[in-house]
């Protein structure tokens, strides 16, 4: 019995204390990079669960590298028992893609006990952004959120109609509701947009009003944390 409970409480290959002070750095690192994300990005343009995620996933690889550890055996079953997670949300957007790559590489890294390592991607990383931003690419963290709403016919499809202009103009977008109008022969689409400037309100306006099949548009500004129809 005793054999038996030894076996199944197998440390660590490099001790318990070892892999948790490692779980621990994994942890805050993955913080760090939950905060350079959300200082580049707007809390309306950001997925609630994504700075959560970054956090955990830099623990659990941090986890799974310990585990795994020298064995290619045990990699090799890891890899067939992660292919049966399937993750159902599309990440849209490619600089969030390279923030769950940054997380994972984070966890493994400190998983390795390459913590300096680990450390020195964060700053580089870092350095990489910050510069990018300052070099041209707008800030996203103080644009003030504004609610779209746009009356089109049933005949025309939002999407293609609408997006090369959505494109042009705003840093992003979310669909609030989708309703019918005029007794069914037109759509009332309400976003929730973030403006690339604000002299690109008229811009958008004049923009979404040329387009054919736009009935009506409506920009309201909100103010602080106001929500849609406060």
């Amino acid at each position: 019995m005793a054999d038996l409970f030894s076996r199944v409480a197998e440390p660590p290959p490099d001790g318990v204390l070892v892999a948790l002070v490692r779980l621990v750095l994994a942890m805050i690192l993955g913080v760090v990079v939950m905060l350079i994300y959300k200082r580049t990005h707007a809390a309306d343009d950001t997925p609630p669960s994504l700075p959560i995620t970054l956090v955990l996933l830099s623990v659990l690889i941090a986890l799974v590298t310990q585990v795994i550890g020298d064995n290619t055996a045990r990699a090799f079953s890891l890899v067939g028992a992660l292919a049966i997670v399937r993750f159902r949300t599309v990440v849209r957007d490619t600089q969030d893609t390279a923030y769950v790559i940054f997380a994972v590489s984070v966890g493994m890294a400190a998983g390795a006990g390459h913590v300096l390592l680990a450390v020195c991607g964060i700053v580089v990383v870092a350095i990489a952004i910050f510069t990018i931003q300052r070099g041209g690419v707008p800030s996203r963290t103080h644009a003030d959120p504004y609610v779209l709403k746009v009356r089109l016919g049933t005949g025309f499809d939002a999407s293609t109609l609408l997006r090369p202009v959505f494109d042009a103009n705003l840093l992003a977008r979310r669909v609030l509701s989708i309703e019918t109008a005029r007794q069914g022969m037109a759509l009332e689409l309400t976003y929730r947009v973030v403006l690339r400037d604000e002299g690109a309100a008229a811009d958008l306006v004049k923009a979404l009003n040329r387009l054919e099949g736009v009935q009506g548009i409506t920009l309201q500004r909100l103010e602080g944390g106001e929500q849609p129809g406060t």
